[in-house]
């Protein structure tokens, strides 16, 4: 490959860049909030409700994110074309058009949020679990309802303690968005690959490992910003 080729495809990629920051993104904002959610369901007292959020989590985070992927992008055309189904639901997947991009993207976006919210709901608890009960009754002697405990006592700390573990989990995240390449979603790696072809030469991929390798080490530099932030020992 020419120069000249070098850029025009460096310059494809980064037009992709967008899509694949959108499931980067998206997949936090939905994922942070479900992991808190999952975490605490994990650890209520009623033992359905444990039981189920641990199969929930087992499965999420024992099948590949690829299968997962697939398998909700096919969900819904294999609903569309069963019988039998409640009128409410069919009328709601009646609504669903799965030619759309946008439904490509949300099916991407559900595949990768359930995903890591399981990863996340086991850091949230492990730090949750980390902080001595003892401190529980010390808030509640000082007249702290349990909220308030909550807020301004545990939480501070627990997101201390889980920053390195969830940094990890969103770099990882910023590689694993290429998976989405497996239902045709167009970000980077699904282009890198069709201008290999293009090209036949592996360059188109190993300039998509470059981009990769930058947004993964910018992360790497604010996460590092953030724990010497939250370092109040220091």
């Amino acid at each position: 490959m020419t120069t000249e080729d070098i850029l025009n495809v460096t310059g494809i990629l980064l037009n992709y860049l967008v899509p694949t920051l959108k499931v980067f993104g998206f997949t936090l904002l939905f994922s942070i909030p479900l992991g808190m959610i999952a975490a605490v369901l994990k650890m209520c007292r009623f033992k359905p409700i444990s039981w189920l959020t641990n199969v929930y989590i087992l499965i999420m985070r024992g099948t590949p994110l690829m299968l997962q992927v697939i398998a909700v992008y096919y969900i819904i055309p294999y609903l569309k074309l069963a019988e039998g189904l409640p009128g409410p639901i069919a009328s709601i997947l009646a609504g669903i058009d799965i030619r759309s991009e946008n439904y490509m993207f949300y099916a991407v976006l559900a595949a990768f949020s359930l995903n890591y919210a399981a990863y996340f709901a086991e850091i949230f608890r492990g730090g949750i679990e980390s902080i001595p009960k003892g401190q529980y009754e010390a808030a509640a002697a000082l007249g702290f309802t349990r909220s308030q405990t909550f807020f301004r006592i545990i939480l501070p700390q627990v997101v201390k303690r889980i920053v390195p573990a969830s940094s990890n989990e969103v770099i990882t995240l910023v590689k694993d968005t290429s998976i989405a390449n497996v239902v045709a979603y167009a970000e980077i790696t699904l282009k890198a690959r069709q201008q290999m072809q293009v090209y036949s030469s592996l360059v188109p991929l190993i300039i998509a490992g470059v981009f990769y390798f930058v947004l993964a080490t910018v992360l790497t530099f604010l996460f590092s910003l953030i724990e010497k932030k939250l370092n109040y020992y220091r």
